[in-house]
């Protein structure tokens, strides 16, 4: 019984008592909040509001907006700058339309990093994506999943292939999933140009605007 009860005890998932406070709230001192740092966002705004001052990198991160994500993608340039030094692929699977490679490399991003994905299924979109999220070859993942419906345990699959916590995760999604559950541990929503909404942190703000200052980019 004893081993048994240890064995509950060292899980992450369980609580511990309380330790410290984030944002007013009480957290379990072995908790996930604790000793994990982001990568920055490039935006100080928006990284004050996020739990791990940054994106999470073990986890995936869900961008809900209109006009398949085009506008959402500007948030990630300088996180693909500070990525790009680690010499690994960028990967965009199923976008809308070709990055411009101009813009990227005015950005300091190596376009030779960047590999395009193109999948001819739901099925074939579903694979390539957890295929690149569970690759320590790739530094980012962004996979855009349209509009269709997904169960929880697809979308659960993937989170656990992104849980390495070595490479950004981002699904493009459109506004009119946002009732549906995610187990991303970050949901945002894009309602207006420059101005982010979080709908969804595990362990920090959640329902808060986020204005991104146009001197920071």
């Amino acid at each position: 019984m004893n081993e048994m009860l240890q064995q509950a005890i060292n899980r992450s998932d369980t609580w511990r008592g309380r330790h410290s406070h984030f944002q007013g709230h009480s957290i379990s001192a072995n908790s996930a909040c604790h000793g994990t740092t982001g990568l920055p966002t490039g935006y100080s705004t928006l990284d004050t509001q996020l739990q791990q001052e940054g994106w999470p990198l073990d986890s995936t991160i869900e961008i809900l907006s209109d006009g398949s994500g085009l506008g959402a993608m500007g948030l990630f340039l300088p996180a693909m700058e500070q990525l790009s030094a680690q010499g690994r692929w960028q990967v965009f699977i199923a976008p809308p339309y070709m990055p411009y490679a101009p813009l990227l490399a005015a950005r300091g991003i190596d376009t030779e990093q960047v590999l395009l994905v193109h999948p001819q299924s739901r099925e074939d979109l579903l694979w390539a994506t957890e295929q690149a999220l569970r690759s320590t070859t790739c530094s980012a993942v962004f996979s855009w999943l349209g509009a269709q419906d997904y169960r929880y345990g697809e979308l659960r699959k993937l989170q656990l292939a992104a849980s390495s916590g070595d490479k950004l995760a981002v699904f493009f999604r459109p506004n009119q999933v946002n009732g549906h559950h995610t187990p991303a541990s970050l949901r945002l929503q894009m309602r207006e140009y420059r101005k982010v909404h979080i709908l969804k942190q595990r362990g920090g703000n959640q329902s808060v605007d986020v204005t991104l200052p146009p001197e920071e980019d």
